[in-house]
C-alpha cells in the first residue's frame, strides 16, 4: 500500500466527513493520487466513460427509478394499501402491519427503499398518526423499517450494482433476494403482534368479505407487475434492463390510462425528477470506477486474498466479521458509497474462500439496507422525518427494536446460506 495511496483514502474519507457530496470526494482523491504518481490524468476520464459506456445492465437503474416514481404518483400506492388493509388490517396493531405488507409488495415494483418509504411508507404513517392510538415515533419506525425491505425483493437497484461490480447474474440474485425479503417482513409483522399485544395498538378498518373481491380487482392490475417482471427475466423473454423497460412502460399505462392519475405535466415532472435521481447513481457509480481502477492497480484486493489465504479464517468466521465490518460502516456512510468503494475489496477474499457470490451479494445488500435504519446516518429516518415532520428524535427512540430484529434475521442468512440460495438453484444456478 503506497503513500499516494494511504493519501487519497484520507482524502477521501476526511473530505466526505466534513460534508463533500461523496461522488466528489471520489474524484478528487482519485485525481490527486494520479498527480502524486505521475500517471496521466487522462486515465480519470478514460476508466469513468468505458465503465458507464460498457454496463448496460446499469440501464435497468434509470427504469427501475421512473417506475417507482410512477407507481408513487400513479394511486398505485392507494390501492395497494386497500388490499392489504382487507388482508390484514382486522389484525391488533393493523395499520402497522398494513404498513409491512404494503413494503413487501411495493418492493417487487420499485427497487428502492427510499421510494416506498416516501410513498406507501408515508401514507400508512399519516393515518397511523391521524387515528391517534400510535405513537407518530412508531408509526415512522414502522415504514423507515419496512422500507428496509424494498431492495431485498426483486426487482432491485443495490443488486444491479452489485451484479456490475462482481460480475453475477442479476436474475439469480434477484431470485437470491425473494425468501430473505419474505423473512424480513414476517420477522417485522411477528414484531408488530407483540408490540401491539403490550401496547394495547387498536385493529385496523376490518373490510367486510364481499368488498374484498372488489377491492382485489382494484389492486389486481398493479400487482401483476412483479409477475411480469418474473416471468420476463426467468422465462426468457427478456433480460433484467429489458424487463426494467417493460416495468416503466407497464407503471406508465398504469398511471395514465387505466387509472387516469398522471397527465403530461405529470409525467414530465417525474421524468425531471427520475433524471435528477439517475444522476445522482451515476455520478457516484462513475466516480467508483475510477476509484476501483486505483485500488485494483494498488493490488489490494489481491493483498486481501492472499493475507486471507495464509490464514485459517472459516468462511462463516469471515462472513461473520465482515457483516460486523459492514454495519459499523453502515452507520456513517450511504448505501452506495459501500457498495461500490468497499465490497469490490472483498470480492476477491470471497472467491478464495469459496464463498458463492449471490449468496455473499444477497446477504451484504441485506446488512448495507439494514444501514439505512441505523443512526446517525439513517438515510430512511431521515426521510420520514421530512416526508412526515415527525421529529427524528422520536423515531430514533422507537427505531432501535426493529434494528434488533432485522440484525436476528440477518444472521439467520448468514448462519444458514441455504435460505438464499434455494430459490436459485431450482431455477438452474450451480455456483
Amino acid at each position: 500500500m503506497s503513500v499516494p495511496f494511504v493519501l487519497m483514502l484520507s482524502g477521501f474519507f476526511g473530505m466526505a466527513a466534513l460534508g463533500m457530496p461523496v461522488a466528489y470526494a471520489m474524484f478528487v482523491a482519485a485525481i490527486a493520487y494520479l498527480l502524486f504518481t505521475g500517471a496521466d490524468v487522462g486515465l480519470f476520464a478514460e476508466q469513468m466513460l468505458n465503465g458507464l459506456f460498457d454496463s448496460f445492465v446499469l440501464l435497468a437503474v434509470p427504469l427501475f427509478i421512473l417506475a417507482a416514481n410512477l407507481m408513487n404518483a400513479g394511486g398505485v400506492s392507494d390501492r395497494l394499501l386497500a388490499f392489504c388493509q382487507a388482508l390484514v388490517g382486522r389484525l391488533k396493531g393493523g395499520l402497522a402491519q398494513v404498513d409491512i405488507l404494503v413494503s413487501i409488495v411495493f418492493a417487487g415494483m420499485s427497487g428502492s427503499a427510499i421510494a416506498d418509504a416516501a410513498g406507501p411508507g408515508k401514507l400508512v404513517t399519516m393515518m397511523m398518526v391521524k387515528t391517534g392510538r400510535y405513537p407518530p415515533g412508531f408509526a415512522a419506525a414502522v415504514a423507515s423499517a419496512s422500507a428496509v425491505i424494498g431492495p431485498i425483493i426483486p426487482p432491485s437497484i443495490p443488486m444491479v450494482i452489485y451484479a456490475l461490480i462482481s460480475d453475477t447474474s442479476v436474475g439469480y440474485l434477484f431470485l437470491g433476494g425473494v425468501v430473505p425479503g419474505l423473512l424480513l417482513g414476517l420477522s417485522l409483522m411477528l414484531l408488530v403482534a407483540a408490540v401491539s399485544g403490550r401496547r394495547d395498538f387498536p385493529r385496523g378498518e376490518i373490510v367486510p368479505l364481499r368488498e374484498f373481491p372488489r377491492v382485489t380487482l382494484q389492486a389486481f392490475p398493479a400487482l401483476m407487475l412483479p409477475v411480469i417482471l418474473l416471468w420476463g427475466i426467468y422465462g426468457g423473454a427478456t433480460t433484467p434492463t429489458e424487463a426494467a423497460a417493460l416495468a416503466a412502460l407497464y407503471a406508465l399505462a398504469l398511471a395514465s390510462f387505466l387509472y387516469r392519475t398522471v397527465g403530461f405535466g405529470d409525467l414530465v415532472r417525474m421524468l425531471i425528477e427520475s433524471s435528477r435521481a439517475t444522476a445522482a447513481v451515476a455520478v457516484l457509480i462513475a466516480g467508483a470506477f475510477i476509484f476501483n481502477y486505483v485500488v485494483a492497480s494498488e493490488g489490494i484486493p489481491n493483498a486481501v486474498a492472499g493475507l486471507l489465504n495464509g490464514t485459517e479464517l472459516s468462511p462463516l468466521a469471515f462472513m461473520l466479521m465482515l457483516n460486523a465490518i459492514f454495519l459499523m460502516l453502515g452507520c456513517f456512510f450511504d448505501a452506495t458509497t459501500l457498495l461500490l468503494v468497499v465490497v469490490p475489496l472483498f470480492i476477491p477474499a470471497c472467491r478464495v474462500l469459496g464463498i458463492d457470490l449471490v449468496y455473499f451479494g444477497v446477504v451484504i445488500t441485506v446488512n448495507i439496507m439494514i444501514g439505512l435504519v441505523t443512526p446517525p446516518y439513517g438515510v430512511l429516518l431521515f426521510v420520514m422525518n421530512a416526508v412526515t415532520g415527525i421529529p427524528l428524535k422520536d423515531i430514533i427512540r422507537e427505531i432501535w427494536i426493529f434494528v434488533a430484529v432485522l440484525l436476528a434475521a440477518l444472521l439467520v442468512l448468514i448462519l444458514f446460506p441455504d435460505i438464499v440460495l434455494w430459490l436459485p438453484r431450482r431455477f438452474g444456478y450451480a455456483a
